[in-house]
């Protein structure tokens, strides 16, 4: 299929990874429409001469189950050829593996790590376990302060993990800034680019070292596959295939191909998805019962001014603060609601929602901010799926209402 860089989104979508040697035989090349499913942990070699002369090791060559098989390459090869910049791409079995597989292709015993403070909880984990285990040391800034990063940075540091925008605060920090800063002092630059996707933040064009996704969510989109990615310019690609190929890490062509499946309809899966979120997000803003709606998408939101300035697109993940009321009244909330499932992921087809309780995760921030009505403390996270947004909104409408009523029984 052929890739033209000068096409538009949604057709180079349509086409990415399947090259007609991949999806078809030497006579019939680009038989089928997409890239079968390669199972086989053994590759053979037709005699000696070829097992001795096999090329070294490099993408595309069949030599052993681990390094991949066409299923896997054509994944990667389509995720590449969508971030500017990447030279290629790691994948691994979830996006935890994938922050894990990256930090530890960059740190060593004895490095200090800097971590945005509003990092995923898993990633945050790390750093207090496996890092530490290892001698590295973690230390956490302020995402939306420069100077706090600039002044956690000491002879010792060797990389910083960002999160644009944080998956429960929905902090937006200057990620060109924060690249360049780091770039300056000789650090490496790690982005978990989830939320935006290189459709909507191409992060190594920004700067960034090596972006990371979890594919579990908007590449995948239909929650039934795990899956994480690492891309990187080349000196970086070549050390995190190595670390990976190190660690044994491996995906399977089955979840790479249900991977595949998704990102044909990406954009316009992120597109919908977007485009509700707003919508639903512009209706809180307009109630009483809300203090703030955290959305960098929606105008005179925290962090919108770098949204519309440095991002191409979004997606349905946004959060919102209850003005006062109590945790009950805020399970009652998320209990009352009919299309929002509860569930710990984002960016397939159904909405979800979950509490939202950060400050035993801070570190050098305090949540809520000092700025706030310290009572407004209660927050909810909305994944929003692809439900038509007038549903989900009389929906948000009767969970408020069950929010009032236990209010009122409180």
């Amino acid at each position: 299929m052929n890739d033209d860089t000068t096409d538009r989104t949604g057709t180079r979508l349509a086409a990415l990874g399947r090259r007609p040697e991949w999806t078809g035989t030497p006579e019939h090349p680009g038989a089928v429409v997409n890239p079968p499913v390669w199972r086989a942990s053994t590759h053979l070699y037709p005699d000696m001469a070829a097992l001795r002369g096999h090329p070294a090791n490099e993408d595309g060559n069949f030599y052993y189950g681990r390094r991949g098989a066409p299923t896997q390459w054509a994944l990667a090869d389509a995720l590449t050829a969508l971030e500017p910049g990447a030279a290629g791409t790691v994948l691994y079995p979830s996006g935890v593996a994938a922050i894990a597989g990256a930090l530890l292709t960059v740190l060593r015993p004895g490095d200090v790590l800097l971590m945005t403070d509003n990092a995923y909880e898993p990633s945050r984990a790390m750093g207090r376990g496996l890092l530490a285990d290892f001698g590295i040391e973690t230390r956490w800034f302020d995402p939306t302060d420069p100077d706090s990063m600039a002044a956690a940075i000491c002879p010792r540091t060797r990389a910083v993990l960002l999160e644009n925008p944080g998956s429960l605060t929905i902090e937006m920090a200057d990620i060109p800034r924060l690249a360049a800063l780091a770039r300056g002092h000789g650090l490496v630059s790690l982005l978990d680019n989830t939320w935006a996707s290189p459709l909507g933040f191409p992060a190594l064009a920004h700067g960034i070292d090596i972006t990371i996704m979890s594919l579990t969510k908007h590449v995948g989109g239909h929650s039934d596959a795990m899956m994480g990615s690492a891309a990187a310019g080349p000196e970086w690609y070549r050390k995190l295939r190595l670390r990976a190929q190190n660690l044994g890490i491996v995906v399977s062509p089955d979840d790479a191909a249900l991977m595949l499946r998704g990102l044909r309809t990406l954009e316009v899966r992120l597109e919908r998805s977007t485009k509700s979120a707003l919508a639903i997000a512009q209706w809180l803003s307009t109630r009483t019962e809300i203090a703030h709606v955290l959305c960098p998408m929606l105008p005179g939101a925290p962090g919108h001014d770098l949204w519309q300035r440095d991002f191409t697109g979004g997606c349905g993940l946004f959060s919102f603060i209850l003005k006062g009321g109590t945790g009950p009244a805020r399970d009652a909330l998320i209990d009352g609601l009919s299309h929002f499932g509860i569930g710990y992921s984002w960016g397939g087809f159904e909405s979800l929602a979950t509490p939202v309780d950060p400050a035993p995760m801070r570190s050098a921030t305090p949540w809520p901010p000092a700025a706030w009505d310290q009572a407004d403390r209660f927050g909810v996270r909305l994944a929003v799926g692809l439900e038509d947004p007038a549903d989900l909104i009389a929906d948000l409408d009767r969970g408020l209402a069950a929010w009032h009523r236990a209010g009122a029984a409180a």
